[in-house]
């Protein structure tokens, strides 16, 4: 809630922090409040800051959850909501909608092309490491999606090639971004309440995976079956949430992370956390990207990358020692 808070205040309109909150009271049921904007920053707060702030709330904690949920399958802190190649599926569609489709409507078909790669990439990433791999195992999946992962962003740059007068608009959405008003917002909804239901059902079955799939069996559980609805799940949500935000790195690993740190590591604790501490994550990050070279914007990415990149570097470092 502080985050939101934050990402409400934080702007380049100069509107003050009192009249942000007494704004929000007067549109609360049975209050009045006085907040002294004129329309068009009433219009700005509502069509602009709130639904940005939530977009970016959901797209944070989605990411955060689906990395949650990954590491928890492969038993890896080092798992990434883009293991399994959703973000060169998603890349590659993205480019090709951008390079081959001409005017207005392309801003339309960005998420759908986004969503169907991403979800694309990761179903042959399974089904590569199925054929490779009788068992399902988890090395032979990651494997899978290194390699469908190489394969995609070839064609990605092959395409690039191909619209060259592009890149700029190719290039801001691989960065990131969590505008685009309340259009998204219900875009991703659906999917992002699917998806995050069931990966919260599933904190025990990761819990129980986490011990190995011999002892999984043991206790009665099906651990390619329950693996395979896991996957599903987080592929759907990172899916989801490439297909309304670009690429947004290192939100999967960095949250995940700390959650274990300082509350254990059962997934029963360690899923819903990482969906709030994604969510207010990306919050901040957006407030940054927005507040540091006003009244110019940062991308989101490039400000997740800075706080990323370090940690994921000292996570490595900690996982070699055997402490993380």
């Amino acid at each position: 809630m502080a985050a939101v808070v934050a990402g409400l205040l934080g702007g380049a309109a100069g509107i003050t922090p009192r009249q942000v909150v007494l704004q929000l009271a007067d549109w609360l049921p049975l209050v009045s409040a006085d907040a002294g904007l004129t329309p068009v920053e009433q219009n700005l707060l509502l069509e602009l800051r709130l639904p940005r702030v939530l977009l970016g709330a959901v797209v944070g904690g989605l990411l955060a959850l689906a990395g949650a949920a990954y590491q928890g399958v492969f038993r890896n802190p080092l798992a990434d909501p883009y293991l399994l190649g959703a973000a060169a599926g998603a890349g590659l569609t993205t480019t090709a909608a951008i390079v081959f489709l001409e005017g207005n409507d392309v801003s339309l078909v960005i998420p759908v092309a986004a969503f169907t790669g991403a979800v694309g990439g990761v179903l042959l990433a399974y089904a590569l490491g199925n054929v490779a791999g009788r068992g399902g195992g988890t090395a032979t999946l990651v494997l899978a999606g290194v390699a469908v992962s190489s394969f995609f962003t070839a064609g990605q740059t092959f395409v690039q090639q191909l619209g060259v007068d592009e890149l700029e608009r190719i290039y801001a959405w691989m960065l990131g971004d969590v505008g685009g008003g309340w259009e998204k917002l219900t875009l991703v909804a659906p999917y992002a309440a699917v998806s995050a239901g069931v990966l919260l059902l599933h904190g025990r079955v990761l819990d129980v995976l986490s011990v190995g799939d011999d002892e999984a069996a043991s206790l009665g559980l099906h651990a390619a079956r329950a693996r395979l609805a896991v996957l599903l799940a987080a592929s759907l949500a990172t899916a989801a949430a490439v297909a309304v935000s670009g690429l947004i790195g290192f939100v999967g690993i960095v949250v995940p992370h700390v959650v274990r740190r300082l509350a254990g590591g059962s997934y029963r604790v360690v899923l819903p956390l990482s969906l709030l501490g994604g969510a207010a994550f990306l919050v901040l990050a957006d407030v940054i990207a927005r507040t540091a070279l006003a009244p110019a914007e940062l991308p989101i990415g490039v400000v997740t990358a800075f706080v990323g990149a370090p940690f994921f570097v000292a996570v490595l470092r900690m996982t070699r020692q055997g402490t993380a």
